[in-house]
């Protein structure tokens, strides 16, 4: 029997799709006050806070969300500047009983504190934007990724960029690839199968085309070994740093861009695949929660990570019973952004069936680094606090091999144990391809 068919994989039709909370009165304007009426204050989501359990400082999402937004009915009242502190892990969504939309009020709350408060030439503002839009960065420094690989983790360039910038250097930047993803894509020239059925339109990311290719092209085989049809359209950054930056600007220019190509494949019969569960989280909830552009509710309902639209659509079980790989063993982190949208089992669940592998889940902690705010010099030491439950889980696996779909868990994971880090995605293509 497929996943398909299996009752406890939902078909698409039996799936409940992401449906934004409407708060506005007035669609024209954000205004969260409405959602911050369905806090009972209960705390759950403040026991849920990875930054509140180890910065005593930081007063937790629901001063953050509700009670700040019930402080706003005073016009004279200023967003507060703890509200950087928020790692925009999402987690206080997930533990939220009466769907307050604490995320979105966080993300809004920053973007009014960036746009209204913040020091435009202050270094933090400086370093914010430049870290937000990492694609811009990269970009330019994937033309020479080994000048730029060599630059950028000399100990001189580490100090200047934590003196000057604030970007703390006891972090090794990600090496760029010789050959980004979309090179490879168009050098291999495109879709090497045709397909009426089955297309899917592929949502890499930066991280994946600029840093490690090997999980893009991973996907690209695995879903052609299924039979789909890929298209790679233009896109930009997910948004993902930006929202946890306070850059709604910025993240409002690259989901128009993104809405814009995507929503033209949906209407062609594709659905919108990703590789990173940040990207997919991104493109499914927080567009829809912040954006209005035409096509944003149409690519939030047809957006899936990777691996869950095989379970749903293939027999990824049974492909899975018949395969085997070399001996090895993984310690596997889920992020919190793969929780927020149901997927924190799927690797385990799939691979324990996989012949040769012994893979183990590390706990439900967060891996303290999400995304930008482990880079800052100021929040470095907190976000290692938030890891040490991580960290110690791994060690004490039985692999001594780190596995989750996150690339900044990767890099917190490798930081923290020295583990190599994979992609389920490249365990799927060892094992079938």
């Amino acid at each position: 029997m497929s996943d398909a068919e299996n009752p406890s994989n939902p078909t698409p039709d039996e799936q409940t799709d992401f449906e934004p909370v409407q708060v506005f009165d007035d669609e024209t304007e954000m205004d969260l006050r409405p959602g911050a009426d369905n806090c009972y204050k209960c705390t759950s989501c403040d026991t849920s806070c990875p930054v509140a359990e180890v910065d005593d400082d930081f007063p937790g999402p629901k001063f953050q969300g509700p009670e700040q937004w019930r402080l706003k009915r005073k016009d004279d009242e200023d967003i507060d500047d703890s509200i950087t502190s928020c790692s925009n892990c999402m987690r206080c969504d997930n533990a939220c009983p009466s769907s307050v939309p604490l995320s979105q009020m966080h993300n809004t709350a920053r973007g009014e504190y960036v746009d209204e408060q913040m020091d435009k030439l202050s270094r933090e503002y400086l370093r914010n934007r430049l870290l937000s839009n990492y694609r811009i960065m990269a970009e330019i420094g994937s033309k020479v990724p080994r000048l730029t690989n060599f630059a950028l983790n000399n100990s001189l360039v580490q100090k200047f960029n934590e003196k000057v910038l604030g970007i703390t250097a006891e972090r090794d930047f990600p090496a760029f690839a010789e050959q980004t993803f979309r090179e490879w894509w168009h050098e291999r020239g495109g879709a090497q199968v045709s397909s009426e059925e089955k297309k899917i339109a592929y949502f890499h990311g930066c991280y994946s085309n600029y840093n490690t290719p090997e999980v893009a092209k991973a996907l690209v085989r695995v879903f052609e070994k299924f039979g789909y049809e890929i298209a790679v359209p233009r896109q930009r950054c997910s948004g993902t740093p930006m929202f946890a930056n306070g850059m709604l600007d910025d993240a409002g220019r690259a989901a128009e861009v993104n809405v814009s190509e995507f929503s033209d494949l949906i209407d062609e019969g594709y659905d919108v695949i990703a590789s990173c569960t940040s990207c997919s989280m991104s493109l499914r909830q927080e567009y829809p929660e912040l954006f209005e552009f035409h096509g944003t509710a149409e690519v939030s309902a047809h957006t899936y990570e990777a691996m869950e639209y095989l379970r749903i659509h293939e027999d990824l079980e049974a492909e899975i019973e018949n395969a085997s790989v070399e001996e090895q063993s993984f310690a596997y982190h889920a992020p919190c952004h793969a929780r927020n949208q149901g997927l924190e089992h799927q690797a385990v669940e799939l691979f324990r069936e996989l012949d040769g592998v012994n893979i183990e889940d590390v706990g439900d902690s967060c891996s303290g680094i999400s995304g930008t705010y482990g880079w800052k010099e100021e929040k470095y030491d907190t976000s290692m606090k938030i890891g040490e439950e991580m960290f110690d889980h791994m060690e004490h696996a039985e692999g001594n091999v780190g596995m989750t779909e996150c690339p900044t868990c990767s890099m917190q994971m490798e930081h923290g144990t020295g583990y190599d880090i994979k992609h389920p995605l490249q365990l799927l293509e060892e094992a079938l391809v």
